[in-house]
């Protein structure tokens, strides 16, 4: 069987990373390049850091000039095949959506529209904030284009980023879809929630041809909230990338429980706060952080000096990997009080460095972190009791540990690579 050349879209990619995305986005791409040819195309990417047989395309390092050359230079035989070009990206917008059948010198014109201020957009520092909409508009028209240099049997698009550009080149060359489903606005912003994010994630999955949520849990959600067909619907768990784990000492007496996460509402940070409060009523010696940041923050602190627990309570903001390899390396018991996550990559990551952790059910971690104690995001007596014993309970803590390094041995990116390949290779014998 000849080797599978898959065409990655992503958005974040270290060391320009913003949360879990890039990483697993880093591990995917390292394992699959093992079995597989594997192109990724990013918004931005550092012209520096090299993966081993991986291309990384970041626009923000391509100039107009190479743009267009490339183009000019591209084979448009697979235009006999396709009926139509959709010229309107946006697939809820307020105009219709115009197709039209293109002639090769119509297509020509239209991959030549490019502007040097629309690709300048990709080298500023912020992949996010107000603009993010246009950009992740740009990024499909580029991508695109980009796209069509390239030779590929599959299109792989990391969330609702790039579900956009994965349509259009879907649409440009008839390869088949598969859309990563690592997060979606449900488990950012509730059951309840609707408008364009919602609209563009149930566009990308309805069109893709496979859709590859990060864990049973996110592909309950897939099929329940966004009334995606099950049938195409393929669970992919993620792995966790090698470390060296070690052990230091704390600056202070004590155990340290550690949160780790954006502090967003969707990780359950207030929770978080709760449990603590419940812990130190029953251990003084208890030493809680809260690493990461998000529109939370400021609401947290106030709550916190609320609840007297202040002094034992502590926040880091954002931390780079070495700070917070640095930080679990201190860390006794990890909590993850997630009200609703995917996947939980911060629990395999605790458990590398040895460290027992207590988890939300409503994640999708616990389907494979079998040995971690299990609540209910809500059930903060519980995840409270849960912490308590594992702290004086030495026996039950060495079980959670030992359990968890048993667990890593399944969990790793190259175990998901075999599993992505084969998904895309039955996909495209049918």
């Amino acid at each position: 069987m000849a080797r599978l050349k898959i065409l990655m879209l992503g958005w974040e990619f270290p060391p320009i990373i913003n949360g879990g995305l890039g990483i697993a986005c880093l591990g995917m791409a390292r394992s699959l390049s093992k079995i597989a040819d594997v192109s990724v195309i990013l918004p931005k990417s550092d012209p520096n850091y090299v993966v081993e047989n991986v291309e990384l395309i970041g626009l923000n390092n391509l100039k107009i000039e190479e743009i267009k050359s490339s183009i000019t230079a591209s084979n448009y035989s697979f235009l006999e095949n396709v009926d139509f070009v959709e010229t309107e990206l946006l697939p809820y917008s307020k105009e219709e959506s115009r197709k039209s059948k293109f002639d090769q010198k119509q297509f020509q014109s239209f991959l030549n529209n490019v502007s040097k201020d629309e690709l300048d957009t990709f080298k500023a520092d912020e992949l996010y904030g107000s603009d993010v909409i246009q950009k992740v508009v740009q990024f499909a028209k580029y991508a695109a284009r980009i796209a069509l240099t390239k030779d590929f049997d599959v299109i792989h698009a990391h969330d609702w980023m790039t579900f956009l550009a994965g349509i259009e080149v879907k649409k440009l060359t008839g390869k088949p879809l598969a859309v990563h489903v690592h997060s979606l606005s449900y488990d950012r912003s509730g059951p309840d929630s609707r408008g364009w994010l919602y609209d563009v994630e149930k566009y990308g999955m309805e069109q893709a041809d496979m859709v590859l949520p990060v864990s049973g849990y996110t592909g309950t959600i897939c099929t329940r909230h966004f009334g995606i067909d099950p049938a195409k619907i393929f669970p992919v768990h993620n792995g966790a990338l090698e470390v060296k784990p070690f052990r230091q000492e704390k600056s202070f007496p004590g155990t340290l429980v550690l949160f780790l996460g954006r502090l967003t509402e969707q990780k359950g940070p207030e929770f978080f706060l709760d449990i603590a409060s419940k812990v130190l009523a029953k251990n003084h010696h208890v030493h809680f952080v809260m690493a990461g940041t998000g529109d939370r923050m400021k609401h947290l602190i106030e709550n916190g000096a609320y609840k007297h627990v202040g002094d034992k309570f502590h926040f880091t903001g954002f931390l780079n990997k070495d700070k917070v390899n640095d930080l679990l390396s201190m860390t006794d018991v990890y909590c993850m009080p997630s009200v609703s996550e995917p996947f939980g990559l911060s629990a395999l990551e605790a458990a590398q460095f040895g460290i027992p952790a207590v988890i939300s059910k409503q994640s999708g971690v616990a389907e494979v972190l079998h040995g971690a104690l299990q609540a209910d995001f809500w059930d903060v007596d519980l995840m409270a009791q849960h912490i308590v014993n594992l702290i004086d309970d030495e026996e039950l803590n060495k079980q959670v540990v030992q359990a968890g390094y048993e667990d890593l041995e399944k969990l790793t990116w190259d175990a998901a690579a075999i599993k992505i390949v084969d998904i895309f290779n039955n996909h495209l014998n049918k």
